[in-house]
């Protein structure tokens, strides 16, 4: 299959995506940096500020030279830093793996792809008009939709529940096992890992 391995560069760019700041670290929508601190620990390397606007860690990871990601801007915003950490490490769309929460994939569950829309994930759009192109990499970290009539904007600004809680350690920690399996594997056999949930 055509892009199924991130990159046929040197590097692979891992970008996860939240909102930086205390205030928001516990949230739903940081599910993309909880992510990425846990790749980082897998490293065992610390998260330093580039240029670019991110947060930014080189390592290895599944035998792959990877770029850790996180912009210090505000999700909506997430395009410029993306995309300048890509460039100044001279990594092509197809090399960009973005990682991010997801309200169309349910809670303990993790999905990824390559291209698509952005469904309504402001990050996303920011990334896809900066990028360019929407040909880049996702892995879904699964956030459920909200209860009742809750604003989806709200809920993924709100903290995981107590529940939820419980079992977050270990949906971290799975997601970045996918993220680990799709650029040491391609996104066939990442897929076929994952996606039986």
């Amino acid at each position: 299959m055509e892009h199924d391995l991130p990159g046929a560069g040197e590097h692979v760019l891992l970008a996860g995506l939240g909102n930086p700041g205390p205030r928001y670290a516990g949230n739903r929508h940081n599910a993309g940096f909880m992510v990425l601190d846990e790749l980082a620990a897998r490293i065992g390397g610390k998260f330093k500020a580039h240029k670019a606007g991110a947060e930014v860690l080189e390592g290895q990871l599944a035998g792959r030279k990877v770029v850790l990601a996180k912009p210090r801007s505000f999700m909506n915003l997430s395009g410029g830093p993306v995309v300048g950490t890509a460039r100044f490490f001279k990594i092509a769309p197809d090399g960009v793996v973005v990682v991010h929460d997801e309200l169309d994939v349910p809670y303990g569950s993790v999905r990824l792809k390559f291209g698509g829309g952005d469904n309504g994930h402001n990050g996303l759009r920011s990334i896809t008009k900066s990028l360019g192109t929407k040909d880049y990499y996702r892995v879904r970290f699964g956030v459920g939709r909200p209860p009742g009539r809750m604003d989806a904007a709200d809920f993924v600004l709100k903290d995981f529940s107590t529940v939820e809680r419980r079992e977050l350690a270990l949906n971290v920690d799975r997601c970045a096992d996918a993220v680990e399996e799709l650029i040491g594997r391609g996104l066939t056999a990442a897929q076929n890992a994952f996606h039986g949930d």
